[in-house]
């Protein structure tokens, strides 16, 4: 399925669920991708952490956004957050990627 197609997929199927969290992730996935897009992803994205707070992937994703902008403080906020809601969890392959992104920022 090409990437418009997904997208306009994604917009329907959230007109009926706002509110669902993965659709607003994955959504927000696809839009990332093109520069034009990146404020309604970082959008799409702060609005998962709304619906749930301990969505690692969401952190990890503005991270990664932020990080592409040469915006590394605001990257390294969403790591470290994201790291000390992983160890929360106690979610060791989401602490070893937040770490070593952390760690990527801070050398």
């Amino acid at each position: 399925m090409e990437r418009v197609s997904r997208i306009d997929m994604l917009r329907e199927m959230l007109t009926k669920e706002a509110k669902d969290v993965f659709l607003n992730y994955a959504l927000a996935l696809e839009l990332m991708t093109d520069l034009k897009s990146i404020r309604e992803a970082e959008v799409l994205f702060l609005k998962v952490l709304q619906l749930d707070e301990n969505y690692l992937a969401a952190y990890y994703q503005l991270g990664k956004l932020f990080e592409s902008e040469l915006k590394n403080e605001e990257a390294l906020g969403y790591y470290k957050t994201g790291l000390e809601k992983a160890r929360i969890q106690k979610n060791n392959k989401a602490i070893n990627e937040f770490g070593e992104a952390v760690f990527m920022l801070e050398d």
